[in-house]
C-alpha cells in the first residue's frame, strides 16, 4: 500500500465491521497521514465517543510516529480519556508505503468508563484491590489542530515545572526540545503560535531548535 487513498474501498467495510462487532461504545478511525494533519482523518464510525468527523484533526500520539520519535508505532490495549471524561481503551496500528514512510493510522477506541464504574463498586463490595497492568497515555481526541498544539504547550509546562514569565534560557531551550519531540512543529504555523506562546522571535525560535537538533544527533 503507497496511498490510503488507494485502498479506502477495502479499508472502510473493515472499519464499519469492527464499529459493528462491538456496538456504539466503539469508535473506529481511519487517518490519512500524508495530508495536512489538521484534516487527517478520512473514515470515522462513532464519532461521538471523542466528537471528530471526517476532515478533523489526529491527535498528539501521530505527531510523535510522524516526527520519528517512536520508532514502530504502534500501540495496544492503552488507556486514554476524552475531553468530557470518558475513559478509552485504544489500539493504533499504523500503515507504510514501501519506502517505510508513515502514510496511515487505523485506531480503535472503546469507552470503558461503565467497566471501571462496576469495576469500582465491586471493588467497594468485596474490599478488594484492583492492580491493572495497564499504562496510561496522554492522548488528546479533537476536531481542530490548534487545540491539538495548546494540548502540547500545556504538556509542555507541566514538564519544565513553571511558567513561561520565570522561564530562562536552559528552560525555553527545554521546552522547545519537548515541543520538538513531540511532533509540535510538525502543524502548520506552529512556529507562530509558539513564538507568542514563549514571548521570542522567529529568529531566537529557529536558533534554539538548531541547538536541540543538533545536540540529538
Amino acid at each position: 500500500m503507497n496511498h490510503i487513498s488507494d485502498s479506502l474501498d477495502l479499508l472502510k467495510p473493515i472499519i464499519k465491521g469492527i464499529a459493528a462487532q462491538f456496538g456504539d461504545s466503539c469508535e473506529v478511525v481511519l487517518h490519512d497521514l500524508t495530508k495536512d494533519y489538521g484534516s487527517s482523518i478520512v473514515a470515522i464510525e462513532n464519532g461521538h465517543l471523542t466528537g471528530r468527523k471526517v476532515g478533523d484533526s489526529g491527535t498528539n500520539l501521530g505527531l510523535e510516529v510522524i516526527k520519528g520519535e517512536t520508532n514502530a508505532g504502534d500501540r495496544y490495549n492503552y488507556l486514554t480519556q476524552t475531553q468530557d471524561g470518558k475513559i478509552l481503551r485504544s489500539s493504533s496500528i499504523y500503515f507504510r508505503n514501501s519506502a517505510n514512510e508513515v502514510i496511515g493510522c487505523l485506531c480503535i477506541n472503546y469507552d470503558i468508563s461503565n467497566f471501571i464504574m462496576a469495576e469500582s463498586l465491586m471493588k467497594q463490595m468485596t474490599m478488594s484491590d484492583v492492580n491493572p497492568d495497564v499504562k496510561k497515555v496522554e492522548e488528546a481526541f479533537v476536531s481542530d489542530v490548534n487545540e491539538l498544539l495548546d494540548f502540547l504547550l500545556s504538556q509542555c509546562i507541566n514538564e519544565i515545572g513553571k511558567p513561561v514569565a520565570q522561564m530562562n534560557k536552559e528552560d525555553r531551550k527545554k521546552a522547545i526540545h519537548f515541543l520538538d519531540q513531540k511532533g509540535a512543529f510538525l502543524i502548520k504555523k506552529a512556529g507562530d503560535r509558539v513564538c507568542q506562546f514563549f514571548d521570542i522571535s522567529k529568529f531566537t525560535l529557529y536558533n534554539l531548535l538548531d541547538d536541540v537538533r543538533e545536540s540529538k544527533e
